[in-house]
């Protein structure tokens, strides 16, 4: 199972970094105003449509990718929140708060009782 969500993980991490960088490399649509009056639109890799449409589908699907990661990241969570719960840690938690009731409070000093004939207090 540690495998598994090791593997996760690393596509939850890949994911992010690549919607990232995919969002940063799109331009606005701001930018296609100067393409429709010839800025060289019909010279691009992707064809004369640009690469919109390429980088939005990748986005897409790279984002779906990250939410469902999420969501099994969660799901991995979920699971080991559970398996501690029934380790017992609720009834370690009451012992120790038992153990503190029955210790004496911390403002309180201990009373030593010494002879009289040992006191260094003066009899007046």
């Amino acid at each position: 199972m540690d495998a598994i969500e090791t593997l996760v993980l690393a596509l939850h991490v890949l994911a992010a970094l690549a919607v990232t960088g995919l969002v940063l490399i799109q331009h606005g649509k701001g930018a296609d105003m100067g393409a429709g009056f010839g800025a060289g639109a019909s010279a691009t890799v992707f064809g004369s449509g640009g690469a919109g449409n390429f980088l939005t589908r990748t986005t897409t699907i790279i984002a779906i990718t990250f939410f469902l990661t999420s969501f099994g990241l969660a799901y991995f969570a979920k699971e080991k929140s559970q398996a501690t719960a029934q380790l017992g840690i609720p009834t370690v938690v009451e012992q120790a708060l038992s153990e503190q009731e029955t210790r004496p409070a911390e403002n309180e000093l201990p009373s030593i009782e010494l002879p009289a004939d040992e006191s260094e207090i003066p009899q007046g």
